[in-house]
């Protein structure tokens, strides 16, 4: 079906996918704000105020917005990552108006008091607690601060215990008021919905609020790209008491939009995305190295960030460590065979359709289409741009990529002198 787009002159945006073959529908209200957007001192902001919106608005109180979604059998999230915020709900579809009330009050009117914030200053603690208590986990923050240490976007979405512990109710709603303008709003929904009515619920809940009204005066709608951060080449060994090495070697990757992403998208999988991937194939079926092998590719404004990630014995680490460099290096060199090219790029194709066969996932690429590429493509012409990429594209964006300096971030009971001859 296709996609509708209307956008209000404050610079609101909504986006929407019509499934007539469902009964629900799946709403994000998609936030321009996340963890890149904070100063050093408030690193955590955009996700404690994540928090702080299902504490209660002017007309509801916490425990009533949740009562309402379970009264439904609805269910109501968000989620923070590095350029944005999701607040999404799904439910039936005679009960859309009911979520865009919800979402829309608690975007606009949330009161944010200063109980509510002493009280989710625990849990986001505990939240932090929990984390560092998943090595596998830690070890991806730990490369990203390791490749871009004095980037924004290398910080953690989560903040610090320092930083989380000295933030203040003033320093929150600064945050709030700064950027939860109409320009950072996308509304994205998919589902059995008309987009008309939509935008109507929304006219009426949204134009008229406090801070997405239509007198606002900022109308941001993109992010500018600011300077690529390069990657920083350094190495990280830290120390902890765990049974597993947790291993990320990697580099920049690609920017969101750049010309080329639909190609590396193609050799990542090749190299690290599925079971017959060359690293899962080589580490873990050959080897018996690793039980969890995988590389990944995040893409942001201006920069991309790529790794090879996996865990094994801590007395194996090295020897792992040299045959992901291996393999990142015969991919630069050229050794990509055809065969691996286009089962790779069927993998691809394969994937993203089938992770559009329910609204959720319809309603995620709506949102962050829209809100971090200004561009939605359909479905057909995702596959057009994976179809025309060709087995040259992806030996010249895969030189391009992995001839970068490479980071190592390794979280175990290892020193740094147990990999000076892998990675020198």
């Amino acid at each position: 079906m296709p996609i509708e787009r209307t956008e209000f002159s404050s610079g609101l945006r909504v986006v929407t996918e019509r499934m007539p073959g469902v009964r629900s529908v799946s709403l994000g209200f998609w936030v321009l704000a996340g963890s890149r957007d904070e100063r050093r001192n408030i690193s955590g902001s955009s996700h404690f105020l994540e928090h702080l919106l299902f504490k209660g608005t002017d007309r509801r109180s916490a425990q009533e917005i949740a009562e309402n979604f379970d009264a439904v059998g609805g269910d109501v999230n968000a989620f923070t990552a590095r350029e944005y915020t999701c607040f999404y709900a799904r439910v039936l579809d005679g009960d859309l108006e009911m979520a865009v009330d919800h979402l829309a009050d608690m975007v606009q009117h949330s009161v944010i008091r200063s109980a509510d914030l002493d009280a989710e200053r625990q849990v986001i603690l505990e939240e932090i607690n929990m984390h560092e208590d998943s090595p596998e986990d830690v070890v991806h923050d730990l490369y990203t601060q390791t490749l871009w240490p004095e980037h924004p976007l290398g910080r953690p979405i989560l903040g610090t215990i320092g930083t989380i512990g000295a933030a203040s109710r003033a320093s929150v709603r600064r945050f709030y008021a700064r950027h939860y303008v109409p320009g950072n709003l996308v509304i994205a929904a998919a589902g059995n919905l008309n987009h008309d009515d939509l935008v109507r619920m929304v006219r009426a809940r949204m134009e008229a609020g406090r801070r997405l009204g239509p007198r606002a005066t900022s109308v941001w709608n993109q992010r500018a790209p600011g300077r690529a951060p390069k990657p920083s080449g350094k190495h990280l060994v830290k120390r902890r008491k765990t049974e597993q090495a947790h291993i990320c070697l990697g580099t920049n990757g690609l920017a969101r939009n750049h010309p080329d992403r639909f190609a590396f998208l193609v050799v990542n999988t090749a190299l690290g995305g599925g079971m017959s991937s060359r690293l899962f194939q080589e580490v873990r079926e050959r080897r018996g190295l690793a039980y969890t092998v995988y590389s990944y590719h995040a893409q942001y404004t201006e920069a991309g960030l790529f790794s090879a990630y996996a865990g094994t014995t801590p007395s194996r680490a090295p020897e792992v460590v040299s045959l992901l460099r291996r393999e990142l290096e015969a991919v630069r060199d050229g050794g990509l065979a055809e065969e691996e090219f286009e089962r790779a790029r069927s993998h691809v194709k394969g994937s993203l359709v089938l992770s559009l066969e329910d609204p959720g996932g319809r309603m995620s690429r709506l949102g962050k289409s829209e809100i971090a590429h200004g561009e939605i493509l359909s479905v057909d012409q995702a596959l057009q741009r994976i179809d025309h990429v060709t087995l040259d594209d992806a030996h010249r964006v895969a030189q391009q990529v992995l001839s970068q300096p490479m980071t190592l971030t390794v979280l175990g009971p290892l020193g740094a002198s147990a990999f000076r001859e892998v990675m020198p």
